[in-house]
């Protein structure tokens, strides 16, 4: 059973806030020091003095702790729910808050997109938990653009644009040793992204 349905179908343990911080810094503790794969739950139990059927019953497993205690640590910018009244304000204040996190947090989410091409339990609390939200938050700016007439509706750049916007983000430190930065995602947004979606179906 997936890690979400059991943590899902579980009795969870009610935790004061100040417990659930010290957990949550205790895995960002752990992420930083031996990475995704090498982290385990009875290290967490042990370095937090709790038990790992607490941490378990709490969050399901390991992808759903360490996404829990990266939400907690460094909250993610509400970066798709944007409305300037324009497609390119929109574009452009998403790519802002998309760069807008210190280098050691894009580090650590990108330590943690690599661990989830080989966890597919990870892969899926990933994706129900950061990347689905996005798309369909996403989804709703494009969709008031084409409200107002500022692209087609049948524009085939519409299903990709997430995809594009977190794609970018990810490559650059690949092919540039350096992470993304605000200018890097506006020229894209500018170059790349709107030309794209103003262009029809052929």
């Amino acid at each position: 059973m997936p890690a979400t349905e059991k943590a899902a179908g579980a009795r969870r343990t009610r935790l004061t806030p100040a417990r659930e911080a010290e957990l949550y810094g205790v895995v960002v503790e752990l992420l930083r020091e031996v990475g995704y794969e090498a982290l385990t739950m009875p290290a967490v139990a042990t370095r937090s003095r709790s038990s790992t059927a607490t941490l378990y019953r709490q969050w399901g497993g390991k992808p759903g702790l360490v996404l829990a205690a990266l939400k907690h640590h460094q909250p993610p910018p509400d970066v798709f729910n944007v409305d300037t009244g324009t497609l390119g304000g929109d574009l452009r204040e998403i790519a802002r808050q998309v760069t807008s996190g210190a280098p050691a947090e894009h580090e650590l989410m990108a330590g943690l997109s690599h661990a989830a091409l080989g966890d597919p339990e990870l892969a899926q609390t990933m994706r129900e938990q950061l990347t689905v939200p996005a798309q369909e938050a996403l989804e709703e700016v494009l969709r008031r653009a084409v409200d107002r007439g500022e692209i087609p509706a049948d524009t085939p750049a519409r299903p990709y644009c997430a995809h594009l916007l977190i794609a970018f983000s990810v490559i650059i430190p690949v092919m540039e040793g350096r992470p993304a930065d605000q200018g890097d995602v506006l020229n894209f947004v500018d170059a790349v992204m709107l030309p794209a979606l103003r262009q029809p179906a052929s």
